[in-house]
Formats: C-alpha cells, structure tokens, sequence
C-alpha cells in the first residue's frame, strides 16, 4: 500500500520535473577495485550494462574450468567489485584466492560494467570487453530494472531513454565504455567482441575466447562449454545467475535471463526512439574521435 501511495506517485513527479536521470546516475554509489593489482591469471570480462555480461561470465568460466564449472551461485566463483553495495555480501571478494585455486587453469574470471580507466590494468592480465547495439541493451535494462526493483515505480519508456542516453548513466555512458576498450583492443592481452557475432557463431566465440585465453580445449570440451553457455542451458538454470530478491516488490527471480536476442528491440521502442538511440550513440562515438564502425555492427 504505501508503494502505491508515495511511491508511484513520486516516481510520476520524478518524470514530470525531468529528474529521472539524475536518479539513475548511479557511479557513485557502486563499488570499485580499490588498490587492486592485476596478475597473471586475471581474466576480466567487461561488459557495460546489460550488454550481455552473464553470458560471457559463463562463457569464459566454463572455459577457464574445461566446461565443469559447477556453483549454486556463479557470483561464488566471480568476483564483481563494482557491484552494488546491497548485493556484496552474496559476492565471492577480490581478495578471496579460491576461485583461482579451484581452477584447473589457474584462470580466475572478474565481472566488472567499468569502463578500462577505472579498472586495474596490467599487461599479464586478459581483458576480454563485449559490446552490444545500444538499443537492445536499452530495452534489456528497462525490462531487467522493472521485474528486479522498480516494479511500478518504473518510469515511461520515452523518460527511460532520456536516462539511457544521459551521459552519466549507471557507471559510464554506452560510448564511453566502448570507446575506452576499442582503443586498445590492438593490444595482445584484450578482445574485443560484440554481443552480435557471439550470437551468429557460438561454436566460433567459444574457440576465440578459449584461444584468448590460453586454452586448449578438446572437441568434448568445447561442446560441453558451447552447451552450458548456451541459453537453454542459463535460461533453466537462470537460479545460479539471478541476483535474488532484492526489493519486496520485485521479481524473486526469472528476470536475468529473458530473451537473449539480437535486434528486438523493436518490441519496446518505437521507430522514432530507436533512431534516437542510434544517432545520439553514433554521435557520441564521433565526439570520442572513436572509428568504431556503428552501422555496420549493428545494421538490421
């Protein structure tokens, strides 16, 4: 009740004085490596938000344990310092070395949405960053929020893009964090992906990442990895990736792993705020002097 009698309607306030996107400039409030040192056997899997993260999370740690990676929780194994501070306490800590030890690589994985200045950078360390089209990540994120914690209280689809498209969204803005990885993706210890050609060639992903990483997977090995990444696989696991209740009025689970599309985010958006999208993030790439080749990574 008193969800529907203050915050509803503050949340309408919130819309109707335009201060949706200040609410959702959340960096600040989200954690961060500290003093960290990257070593030899870090492997960081860089992701902005919603941009396909969990995916490649299980992905690089299926590699890593030669596709018998087994956890109730993939946050027991993956540390994610960046990670809001409600939820730390269910996070395996930076420092805690047993994840590195239970690896018959000797490769730990690290999830982290910061952009590469923010994060520990070494040259023995691998950093693999995977980008997706801005819109499906748009569209992804409001979904995700809405089931996870917002509920009601979500803003209009039409606000929700205004605070996508701020330029201090969540931690870093979309062509930010794409800017800061694309600019080193020549250097031999970083990947750089996009979320679409992992979705045309599994098989193919997995055999680069596998390579990236320094392992040789056997051909029963890598089809064991491309079968627990798969989303038939997460989606009826989806427990093990979840981060749980997080409000009373949220989603207990079920809203990690909704689709996993490519392209579909005409769902949500209409014609006019999926051109948007594209020229703002088009337009901030140019601003960043970043050649990123928008249109055709994303064409339709």
């Amino acid at each position: 009740m008193p969800l529907y009698l203050l915050g509803v309607p503050l949340s309408r306030a919130l819309e109707l004085t335009g201060q949706w996107p200040r609410i959702t400039r959340g960096g600040g409030r989200l954690g961060n490596f500290g003093d960290y040192k990257a070593r030899a056997g870090d492997v960081f899997a860089c992701a902005w938000f919603k941009s396909g993260t969990t995916w490649l999370l299980q992905m690089t740690l299926q590699i890593a344990f030669r596709g018998e990676a087994d956890f109730d929780d993939i946050h027991e194994v993956v540390p994610w310092p960046d990670s809001p501070p409600q939820l730390k306490r269910y996070i395996v800590p930076l420092d805690e070395d047993s994840p590195r030890k239970r690896s018959p690589t000797g490769l730990r994985v690290i999830k982290t949405h910061l952009a590469l200045d923010s994060v520990p950078y070494s040259p023995d360390a691998r950093y693999i960053a995977l980008v997706r089209d801005p819109k499906d990540a748009c569209v992804s994120a409001y979904r995700f929020l809405g089931s996870m914690a917002l509920g009601p209280l979500a803003p209009s689809v039409k606000t929700w893009v205004d605070c996508f498209l701020d330029k201090d969204f969540n931690v870093a803005s979309w062509a930010g964090h794409l800017n800061s990885y694309w600019q080193v993706r020549a250097r031999p210890n970083v990947l750089f992906l996009t979320y679409e050609e992992m979705k045309r060639d599994a098989h193919g992903a997995v055999r680069k990442i596998a390579d990236f990483m320094g392992v040789d997977l056997t051909a029963t090995e890598l089809e064991e990895v491309v079968k627990r990444s798969s989303f038939a696989y997460m989606k009826e696991h989806e427990s093990r990736f979840n981060p749980g209740h997080v409000v009373p009025w949220g989603a207990a689970g079920g809203y990690m792993m909704r689709r996993g599309e490519r392209g579909s985010s005409g769902e949500l958006l209409s014609p006019e705020l999926e051109r948007r999208i594209d020229d703002v993030c088009r337009a901030r790439l140019v601003e960043l002097g970043c050649d990123f080749p928008y249109d055709e990574a994303f064409a339709r």
